[in-house]
């Protein structure tokens, strides 16, 4: 739901706004500051099962989960076997690159390392020691993580800066056996760009949980190769989830408790728990 300026405008009597989840790419943040509302939202929750799920969609590809399944599925003796799987490549040893070195990018972070991956991070906002507390490589550039990564996955927010930062130029500048992975917003990818990269072998594959548009348009680039059915992207080198990486009962929980918690506090207590907005330059209007 779209909390825009016009959104803001009928609040007469909103004290707070909390988003039940990480992401507040569609609050207009400067329309609430302006009207005196803090927004806050609940950074806390879904945080393993974002990590777990970036991770998930690696193995898929890397261990040909899903090839070996759609491949059996359709011929349960002709596809006994191991060599119809494009993308099987051991994961210790390798360079996982993580963009968005955030609660989520550590997480994740964590994780990779654990299957004995090397780790390097990009994250120009992240505290400076971070990446020492976490046993990881930095790098201040973009294209210096997309040049050695085998495995690049996006844990940024959506933001001017980074929307569309995944495109025809970032692509080309990546490995050309490297995968892509998205946990994070739909926008950050330019899906048509990333489609043609994989079919051009730009790049070698691909595992998504997010897009621009959700459910994407029957013309969308990865709704077209779905929609064949046979497409020979598909299952072995393209993988799409429908923004299902957060998702799991104890998430959904997580969700709803810590939103009314951060509500509570504010409206009793006055505190305000992970504002994402400021507030204090707010109108007379907003502060009576």
């Amino acid at each position: 739901m779209k909390i825009d300026c016009a959104f803001v405008a009928a609040l007469k009597r909103c004290r707070i706004i909390v988003r039940a989840g990480v992401g507040f790419d569609h609050i207009d943040l400067e329309a609430a500051a302006s009207a005196g509302i803090p927004v806050c939202n609940t950074p806390d929750y879904g945080t393993s099962e974002v990590a777990d799920h970036a991770i998930g969609l690696l193995l898929a590809l890397r261990r040909g989960i899903v090839a070996y399944h759609q491949n059996l599925k359709a011929d349960i003796r002709g596809g006994f076997d191991f060599s119809r799987a494009p993308l099987v490549r051991r994961l210790r040893g390798r360079t996982f690159g993580i963009v968005g070195l955030g609660r989520i990018g550590l997480a994740t972070a964590l994780r990779a390392k654990a299957f004995g991956m090397n780790v390097i991070a990009y994250d120009p906002y992240a505290p400076r020691g971070a990446e020492i507390a976490a046993g990881v490589d930095r790098t201040e550039r973009l294209e210096n993580l997309l040049a050695v990564a085998d495995a690049v996955s996006l844990h940024c927010p959506l933001t001017d800066e980074t929307r569309g930062m995944i495109n025809a130029k970032t692509l080309t500048a990546m490995n050309n056996q490297a995968v892509l992975i998205n946990t994070a917003r739909g926008a950050i990818v330019n899906i048509t760009d990333l489609v043609r990269a994989l079919r051009n072998g730009t790049i070698a594959g691909a595992g998504i949980d997010v897009l621009p548009i959700e459910p994407p348009a029957p013309d969308d680039a990865i709704a077209a190769a779905y929609g064949a059915g046979d497409d020979p992207l598909l299952g072995g080198r393209l993988i799409l989830t429908p923004h299902a990486a957060w998702s799991s009962p104890e998430s959904v929980s997580d969700a709803r408790r810590l939103a009314v918690e951060t509500a509570m506090l504010y409206l009793r207590e006055g505190r305000l728990r992970n504002l994402v907005n400021d507030p204090s330059r707010a109108s007379s209007r907003g502060m009576a």
